[in-house]
């Protein structure tokens, strides 16, 4: 055979098979379009039947997306200035190299504040302090990293011949926004809202160098930030918006005076501040996780040991650091019941050690705190000056104008757990312990001892007379 005969043989069988490919594909989509016109043919279906319901068909949501709404969150717009001021001796992919280590680091500073980072375009960075996990110290928080940004710039200025390459500036605005989230509020998709769009503003109304805050921010930080106030900026709808410099943390709150690392000054304070998000997550803690038959050492209790610890502390004349202590031990001292009713001091100071190290509570403060605790063991026996103020805040009671309905919520719970017979028993048992016990420190000595006597003869006239 020919080798041409035989190349059209090879060619006549190719056609062959590419035809037998072809029917099969035909036949494919053949059944596929039945598929497509039998399923529309079901929608049109359900269209009129939801029509003559009056249903309204609605579009597939995206269910990955969550919204949430925060009263408070601040928002920081930082940009970097330095291509205007390029020299020719000064290489250009230097520069850009140098542009993305500052970001990168920039980025370290926001992560180390516990603030999202949502965005970076170009020169531009915007981070939110606030979210996804609510902070009342949120602008704090990033008054600090904002500090810190712009020390590290002026900082690597020096290696450049120009000092005006590189600089920052930084707008800051704190408000209400709402952020959306995927995947529950793991990753952040986007923030918006009036706060976002004053953030930004604020950044172009801002000179190079210079952090530039609103009205609101300074209130929030004025105490811990040395700020100047700088102008007003002009905002439609609006009228005028008061701005004001940082020049960085007050001398005082500052390592040797410089105003740019926190001292223990600052960290006391801010444990002061920090304190009322600690204390939300303790008593939402307490009130889900303690059993219900707990009539006496309920959330109401917490609460007034809180409050007493504080009004005793100020009449002791104690400094920041020690009310803290008070308050933090006060706070956790009965946590302990969501484990178990006897022994519940323990169990407090394991529930304080696992949670305090993420409020940045020092090892030495958290030792404090437990003994603290450990302290209300009955029968009172005090240390020092600040055990004797946690014993007489955790017997407060005793002294109260409400002290017998209070005692009675504790015989219940005692009686409920077999360790009282009768309120006879526990009255008699009472007296005793009131006329043995004493406060320890003066301010709750003049605040209680002489309606605590009041409340023994009370007791007296409760008991059955004896022939």
């Amino acid at each position: 055979m020919s080798k041409r005969k035989s190349g059209i043989l090879r060619h006549i069988a190719e056609l062959i098979l590419q035809n037998k490919a072809l029917v099969e594909e035909n036949e494919k989509l053949s059944r596929q379009n039945d598929l497509l016109t039998h399923e529309v043919e079901n929608y049109k279906q359900l269209v009129a039947k939801n029509s003559s319901q009056n249903l309204l068909i609605k579009a597939p949501v995206d269910r990955r997306k969550a919204f949430y709404k925060y009263k408070t969150a601040t928002v920081l717009f930082a940009d970097a200035q330095g291509f205007q001021a390029i020299s020719p001796h000064v290489d250009s992919q230097v520069l850009v190299d140098s542009l993305d280590e500052i970001f990168l680091h920039i980025e370290n500073i926001i992560r180390k504040y516990e603030i999202k980072s949502i965005k970076t375009i170009g020169d531009t960075i915007m981070c939110v302090g606030g979210i996804p996990k609510k902070r009342l110290t949120n602008p704090i928080e990033v008054l600090q990293a904002a500090v810190e940004m712009q020390y590290y710039i002026k900082d690597i200025q020096r290696s450049y011949y120009d000092d005006k390459i590189w600089k920052l500036r930084i707008g800051i605005h704190t408000g209400p926004l709402i952020a959306s989230f995927k995947s529950g509020k793991k990753q952040i998709n986007e923030v918006k809202g009036d706060t976002v769009n004053m953030a930004t503003r604020i950044r172009q109304f801002c000179e190079d160098g210079q952090i530039l805050i609103s009205a609101y921010t300074y209130e929030l930080v004025k105490d811990l930030f040395d700020c100047e106030f700088f102008g007003n900026m002009p905002v439609k709808y609006k009228g005028d918006i008061r701005l004001y410099t940082v020049r960085g943390i007050k001398p005082e709150f500052s390592l040797q005076q410089k105003r740019i690392i926190p001292n223990k000054r600052f960290s006391i304070r801010y444990g002061l501040l920090q304190f009322m998000d600690l204390q939300e997550i303790i008593l939402d803690k307490l009130e889900k996780e303690l059993p219900k038959n707990l009539y006496y050492h309920n959330v109401k209790h917490t609460v007034d040991v809180v409050t007493q610890v504080e009004l005793i502390g100020l009449g002791e004349g104690l400094v920041d650091e020690d009310l803290l202590m008070l308050k933090t031990a006060a706070l956790f001292h009965d946590t302990g019941h969501t484990i178990g009713y006897d022994n519940h001091e323990h169990y407090s100071t394991l529930i304080a050690r696992q949670i305090l190290p993420d409020f940045y509570y020092t090892q030495s403060q958290i030792e404090t705190i437990c003994e603290l605790i450990l302290s209300t063991k009955l029968p009172p026996n005090p240390k020092n000056k600040l055990e004797e103020i946690m014993c007489d805040a955790d017997l407060d009671y005793l002294g109260r104008s409400d002290m017998i309905p209070v005692s009675n919520t504790l015989y219940l719970e005692l009686q409920e757990r077999d360790k009282i017979k009768s309120i006879n028993d526990w009255n008699r048992m009472q007296i005793k312990f009131i006329s043995g016990h004493q406060y320890f420190t003066e301010t709750a000595r003049n605040l209680r001892e002489v309606n605590k006597q009041m409340q023994i003869e009370r007791i007296r006239n409760l008991l059955p007379k004896e022939a």
